[in-house]
């Protein structure tokens, strides 16, 4: 594995050293995953830091009733950095949306770099604060929006953050839509089925297409 002349680095990583990469490249493994499989599962014992190159990660954790999908993350991203510097035992379960290329990097080198090289650490906490503000965002979406609000949030989310087209494959079954806005399966096809009928969006199976964005903003706003 040569990180030297990787395209798919880290906002951090490029702040590395030629020797530190060099050292990044005998400390790394990558490891290819198909669509379903999980990269990392909830209470086991991590000693890498994992880094999503291609793909696309659902992340999620046990509740008392059932299983939340907390994030879906794109490349380029860290995945898991919170608990695996914490207590070493994942804390969630991270499990490959699309076939994904990730790279597991031995933790003591990680800690290494953030010990000793200041603006590649920086990096990191700037990405740890990102991600932290938009998980206030996301809960605040999900408990204080209708479900017409949330469907919007996810289908626009898909558009602006994930695919930056507007017709794309939703990569989520609809029971795991539901799970990931907080709603039932059923709930979700309502909506979309509404949406479709009020001429916002076209449906085929699991892709969509957005026809009216702007509106579809509105209903979000209102939530």
């Amino acid at each position: 594995m040569n990180c030297i002349n990787c395209n798919f680095k880290s906002p951090a990583t490029k702040f590395l050293s030629t020797n530190e990469i060099e050292e990044l490249s005998n400390n790394c493994a990558h490891v290819e995953f198909k669509k379903n499989e999980k990269i990392f599962k909830e209470s086991s014992f991590s000693s890498n830091i994992v880094y999503l190159k291609s793909g696309l990660v659902k992340v999620h954790i046990l509740g008392p009733r059932s299983e939340q999908i907390t994030k879906i993350t794109k490349p380029l991203a860290f995945l898991g950095l919170p608990t695996t510097f914490s207590e070493k035992i994942n804390k969630y379960s991270a499990t490959a949306l699309e076939d994904s290329s990730v790279c597991f990097i031995d933790l003591e080198l990680f800690k290494h770099f953030i010990y000793n090289n200041g603006v590649f650490a920086y990096q990191i906490i700037t990405e740890l604060c990102k991600n932290e503000i938009d998980s206030f965002f996301r809960c605040l979406n999900r408990t204080q929006k209708q479900i017409n609000g949330r469907v919007a949030d996810a289908l626009l989310f898909f558009y602006n953050d994930i695919y930056e087209k507007k017709d794309f494959i939703i990569p989520l079954s609809r029971e795991e839509f539901g799970n990931y806005i907080d709603t039932t399966r059923e709930s979700v096809s309502r909506v979309l089925t509404e949406l479709q009928k009020d001429g916002l969006i076209k449906i085929n199976d699991k892709k969509i297409k957005i026809l009216k964005e702007e509106t579809l903003k509105k209903i979000s706003e209102k939530g």
